[in-house]
């Protein structure tokens, strides 16, 4: 008696017994999720039947090579690691002082007063800057002494020192320091 033979010299009763032990071993619960994750595997190969999908997909896959290739996957999962470090121990309390701190910058600085005197400082910069650009300096102690004797020089510089002298008043009188004599 000759016996039947499948593929690689495997006889069909070997077949026969590892298909009835398959069957056997599976339960009602095991072949009702090897059905369901087979249906999600073809839809999967489905949705990239999309040419609009497909290029998304082979877009990433390109891009994850480039960023292997220059070492940015090592740097986004380091910084993948860091934000979750820190949002790990960022306490209740401490988002809670972030948020109060915020709002106190934002009723302090968010008024149209600062937003017009910065504006305004902005626009004096870039008149200042183009001024210079057209009379560049010639250099020299002549013509250092030549912009003191304008009256509007000495005034702005009168300005400068007395705003600095301010603010370095302002900020000795927050740390408790002595100020300034103007």
């Amino acid at each position: 008696m000759t016996t039947q033979t499948i593929g690689h010299n495997v006889p069909a009763s070997e077949i026969e017994r590892l298909a009835k032990a398959a069957q056997d071993a599976l339960t009602d619960a095991m072949v009702e999720r090897l059905a369901t994750t087979g249906a999600n595997a073809l839809e999967v190969v489905d949705r990239l039947n999309d040419p609009a999908t497909k290029d998304a997909v082979l877009a990433l896959l390109d891009k994850v090579t480039e960023m292997h290739r220059i070492g940015a996957l090592d740097t986004l999962f380091d910084m993948l690691a860091l934000a979750h470090a820190a949002r790990s121990a960022v306490t209740d309390n401490m988002i809670e002082r972030l948020f109060i701190f915020v709002e106190h910058m934002v009723n302090n600085l968010g008024t149209e007063e600062l937003a017009t005197g910065a504006h305004n400082a902005r626009r004096a910069m870039e008149e200042a800057v183009d001024d210079v650009a057209a009379s560049p300096a010639k250099g020299g102690l002549v013509s250092a002494l030549s912009l003191l004797t304008k009256a509007e020089n000495q005034q702005a510089l009168q300005f400068l020192i007395a705003t600095g002298i301010h603010m370095k008043n302002r900020t000795a009188a927050m740390r408790g320091a002595p100020e300034l004599e103007r």
